[in-house]
């Protein structure tokens, strides 16, 4: 006998009669339907207020979802934990979640595949009266039909730990993750708009250092935005308002906002494309190397155009190779195939790598962003400046130089520890600071092919 979590917030948040909902969603989002994308966007950002108040900005995002009837099979939902103290994240005790429109089962599978970390727990009472979930589930009935649901309510955690949580069920197509957050909270509406304002600029540039006075959800947004970093995502604003243009007091206002993450930032070269052609053509080079019979890689306008790249390796998840180019000098397509060699086989850390090791192998490449030049007076300027998760370094003094890619945050989450391992990678100590100290940083777009 199953167990379901029953609407709690509906004849509040939301009409609780059928018929009076589906009426309400489907006149939001014929409304919100002019904005829809001929493709289902891989995640969400949305509000959770009534439906008078944010129904109309939630709307546009879930009419991007178009296509997404029968393709999309599961949704990963998370939204912040508002009644109860949760410690990392909360998956529910039951089985079945139910709203007017019906109930919706949950996904065991990927609730299991959660359970090993340990910031997932599990809690009833995390989920019991928690809206921030609850008001999603009928636009998403309503929107996609039959689904799997894999809900979590989201506390004090990380956005590393949020992430991972994020990259253990991120699936294909078939998967849609939904952030459920509002944005700032009863500030004038001219205070509201420019706060918001900010907040929109950080999630456009996909920067996951978000606190929880700019968005409720902060916590699971920042996990998102560098999950989104990591597969190459770029984010689209579809609205922005306030409680003041919908319901509510001007004096005393909360911030709505909906994005959509999609692949690919320019329809020319996008990501969906960019990445596997990437990883195929590092596998391709490592393999004919090794006298092996290689795939044919992607011939594209865009590989000869001047690119910097990093190939990592790994094997059975501990680091094998990585070696890269921190500026574009050459056509990517030989940045790319040079470093992958060079990351196999002339890494001074490693022996090369042998062919009874090729298939075990995992290949990540990381396509970075121009440098720009990180102006810090002090040692204290630098800290304050870093971007944690966002940030590549590279650290320049005299004929000292080294670089850490943004994926060492994952390791070294805390400024002052990354900084020290940066000038011990240099060969300086790690207490090392002097005026002559060079920083700049950088940002990656990475791809990283899927475990066996």
């Amino acid at each position: 006998m199953h167990t379901t979590r029953p609407a709690a917030v509906a004849g509040m948040f939301y009409p609780d009669k059928p018929a009076e909902l589906r009426q309400t969603l489907a006149e939001l989002l014929a409304h919100a339907r002019p904005g829809a994308a001929p493709r289902a966007p891989k995640a969400l950002i949305v509000p959770h207020a009534g439906y008078p108040y944010s129904g109309a900005v939630a709307a546009s995002a879930y009419a991007r979802l178009g296509d997404g009837r029968g393709r999309i099979r599961r949704v990963v939902l998370l939204g912040p934990a508002h009644r109860v103290h949760v410690r990392g994240l909360a998956l529910p005790e039951a089985e079945r979640f139910a709203t007017p429109l019906g109930e919706i089962r949950l996904d065991r599978e990927g609730m299991r595949r959660l359970a090993g970390l340990p910031q997932v727990s599990a809690s009833a009472a995390a989920h019991r009266m928690e809206h921030s979930l609850e008001v999603q589930l009928p636009f998403l009935q309503q929107v996609l039909g039959d689904f799997l649901l894999l809900p979590l309510a989201v506390g004090a955690a990380t956005a590393v730990e949020v992430a991972e949580v994020l990259e253990r069920v991120w699936g294909g197509d078939e998967t849609l993750i939904v952030i459920s957050s509002d944005l700032s909270h009863f500030l004038p509406d001219a205070a509201a708009r420019k706060v918001d304002g900010a907040t929109v600029a950080a999630i456009l540039a996909l920067d996951p250092q978000l606190d929880h006075e700019q968005a409720c959800g902060a916590t699971p947004i920042n996990g998102l935005l560098l999950a989104a970093r990591q597969h190459g995502l770029h984010a689209v604003k579809l609205d922005v308002r306030n409680s003041s243009d919908t319901a509510g007091d001007p004096e005393r206002v909360v911030g709505y906002a909906a994005f959509a993450f999609e692949a690919g930032a320019d329809a020319d070269r996008p990501d969906a494309e960019k990445g596997p052609a990437l990883l195929k053509l590092a596998r391709s080079e490592i393999a004919s190397r090794l006298g092996r019979t290689a795939a044919q890689p992607v011939k594209a306008a865009w590989l000869l155009e001047p690119g910097a790249s990093f190939v990592t390796l790994t094997r059975h998840g501990e680091l094998r190779g990585c070696i890269g180019t921190l500026e574009a000098h050459r056509p990517l397509e030989i940045d790319v195939r040079e470093n992958a060699a060079a990351a196999a086989f002339h890494d001074p850390r490693f022996m090369p790598l042998s062919g009874v090791e090729f298939d075990a192998i995992r290949v990540e490449v990381s396509l970075l962003s121009a440098a720009e030049t990180l102006a810090a007076a002090s040692e204290a300027d630098a800290l304050a400046a870093l971007r944690p998760h966002v940030d590549g370094v590279v650290l320049e003094f005299r004929h000292f130089r080294s670089t850490f890619l943004p994926q060492v945050w994952a390791q070294l989450p805390e400024p002052a520890a990354f900084l020290a391992q940066l000038k011990r990678k240099a060969g300086l100590p790690a207490d090392f600071w002097s005026e002559g100290v060079r920083l700049s940083r950088y940002s990656v777009t990475k791809w990283k092919e899927a475990t066996a």
